[in-house]
């Protein structure tokens, strides 16, 4: 048996010891360097499309139900004409929205998607939506002879829901449900553009998106998951993962900004989706959550694809003077963008965008929907695993021992460096125990030294480039362990250690006996993995443990029944008590 030091030198240090840890440096330097060339390439461009979409939640079995769209009322003035209206994306989740067509018109409209930013607009309790903040900008539109429609976010829509789960609410098992919200926005986008094609005064082939912050964020999303979308101008709503998270950006934003990085993309990989479909890049020169570096490094690696493509027209940057602020040098070029490209011509734009109508005049809802599922889009809008079922035979465990695995590889440890990483360790992290083979495996967290908020951030970062911080804890373990040699081992670990302590084990040949205590019921409660429960709970990871070695629970509540049976079922050797 090796030593003890042997193992601990071979471990990667996850212990939180800064805000920054080199391990993240390190991955985002390795993403960055991905090509966007494959974009070029038909196949492979459907392939990361496909990546994308499920990133964003958008999988193939979500239905694109009846959209049981209805219109509430209408507002009008000289030149616009306003019709309130509310669909449901899915059953129960509501988008509140208001269409501005223009007073006259004779033949079907290029139509804009604008999706909007964080703007609060609530007075008395009554929240009238952030489509009521944004709407001197469809109006515009309008005024201008397209149709626009301009629609509310999960968060600031007249019905609020929650796009804060771990950036404030502590509910880290979004990660592990798959779930973002940038998800339910990128859906009611999609499901945006196909109320627009029941519409007869839209043209269904010119659509167009745009948007500024997280409306310029959502405006990525759409033209990734929708390619009705033929031309875009995100404002200010992307920046590279170096921004994010080594200088921080991150803590700038809420969790909608972001997808869940099961494939380790970065953000110009994002931007690459929208080629060879006219693109303008917005953005301010002093913007401190979408850094000007950062934009410009997007706009230049996607510039390379474009030009690879002999597009190049079809690509822009825009940089106006200021901090992160809705402005008129950034509203005209993207108006003048979607004239040259949806109608051809560049007339002079001679009226400001401004006000038409009140926020009570723009109001969709004047009594919150029974039925509503907005409020808890997190606990549904990703659907987790089915429970194990029956297991009879061998042959049956072997195919969903088979799908489990598989699932954990590909979907919840994909982004695992692929070789052992020799680095400084805590000798704290795992201690040998009583008896040649045993290891107690310890929480690596500080007792000190990161604050909450730091710690949360932290925690997020690991996130953005497709990890989680216990994830690589696993990671850590699994790797200390085989440093340990061929020899026999148990280890024994508590709470949330227990966790990644269970999952390390399903990855060794030599772990003979688990013995964990204060095991939760599900990782609902515990250690975050992302997509893992939509792959398997603990209940089935026990399962998957107990057929290779024994484990001893105590002070558990994670269910023990179903891995009992079915090892009574196959007559395993092991035990489980």
């Amino acid at each position: 048996m090796k030593t003890l030091l042997a193992l601990l030198l071979c471990f990667a240090v996850h212990n939180v010891r800064a805000a920054i840890d080199p391990f993240l440096v390190a991955e985002v330097e390795r993403l960055e360097r991905q090509s966007l060339e494959e974009f070029a390439n038909p196949e492979k461009r459907a392939q990361r499309l496909a990546e994308v979409r499920e990133m964003f939640g958008q999988f193939s079995e979500r239905e694109r139900g009846d959209l049981r769209a209805h219109i509430t009322g209408r507002v009008e003035d000289e030149h616009v004409v306003v019709e309130k209206l509310h669909f449901q994306s899915s059953p129960g989740l509501y988008v509140t929205a208001n269409l501005y067509l223009p007073k006259k018109f004779t033949k079907p409209l290029p139509t804009v998607l604008y999706v909007c930013g964080h703007s609060l607009v609530k007075s008395n309790g009554v929240s009238y939506g952030n489509k009521a903040g944004y709407g001197h900008h469809a109006a515009w539109f309008a005024r201008n002879g397209y149709a626009c429609l301009i629609i509310d976010t999960l968060q600031l829509g007249e019905i609020e829901g929650l796009h804060h789960g771990t950036h404030r609410e502590g509910m880290w098992w979004w990660n592990s449900r798959g779930y973002s919200p940038a998800a339910v926005e990128a859906w009611n986008c999609v499901r945006a553009l196909d109320y627009l094609e029941t519409r007869a005064e839209v043209d269904k082939t010119r659509f167009a998106v745009t948007g500024r912050s997280g409306g310029g964020a959502y405006s990525w999303s759409a033209l990734a998951c929708d390619e009705r979308v033929k031309v875009a101008a995100p404002v200010a709503g992307i920046t590279d993962l170096r921004n994010y998270v080594i200088d921080g950006a991150v803590e700038g934003h809420c969790d909608c900004m972001f997808f869940v990085n099961t494939y380790g993309w970065d953000y110009p990989m994002l931007a690459a989706s929208a080629a060879p479909r006219p693109l303008l890049i917005v953005n301010t020169d002093a913007d401190s959550i979408f850094p000007l570096d950062g934009v410009v490094r997007t706009h230049r690696k996607v510039a390379d694809l474009y030009r690879l493509l002999n597009r190049t027209t079809n690509l822009g940057l825009v940089i106006g003077p200021g901090p992160h602020k809705d402005t008129q040098d950034l509203q005209v070029p993207v108006f003048r963008w979607f004239n040259q490209h949806l109608r051809k011509e560049t007339p002079l734009i001679d009226i400001p965008a401004t006000n038409h109508f009140s926020p009570t005049q723009l109001r969709v809802l004047y009594e919150l929907p029974k039925d509503q599922k907005n409020t808890t889009a997190h606990e549904w809008f990703i659907p987790k695993a089915a429970p194990g079922g029956k297991i009879g035979a061998a042959p049956e465990w072997e195919t969903q021992r088979e799908i489990w695995m598989s699932g954990l590889r590909q979907k919840v440890f994909r982004n695992w460096p692929t070789e052992p990483r020799g680095v400084e360790a805590k000798r704290d992290f795992l201690k040998r125990g009583a008896g040649e083979g045993f290891y107690k495996v310890e929480d690596p967290r500080p007792r000190g030294g990161l604050d909450a908020r730091a710690y949360t951030h932290l925690r997020r970062r690991y996130m953005l480039v497709g990890h989680t911080l216990d994830s690589m804890r696993v990671h850590d373990i699994v790797q200390g362990v085989k440093a340990l040699g061929h020899g026999k081992v148990t280890l024994e670990a508590e709470g949330d250690m227990a966790v990644n302590t269970l999952f390390a084990s399903l990855f060794l040949e030599n772990v003979s006996e688990l013995k964990l205590k204060n095991v939760p019921a599900s990782l609902m409660e515990g250690p975050d993995y992302l997509n893992a429960l939509r792959v398997l709970d603990l209940r089935e990871a026990l399962a998957l443990a107990l057929e290779k070695r024994s484990v001893l629970l105590s002070d558990s509540k994670v269910e023990t029944a179903y891995a009992r049976g079915i090892a009574e079922k196959l007559k395993w050797p092991t035990r489980l008590q």
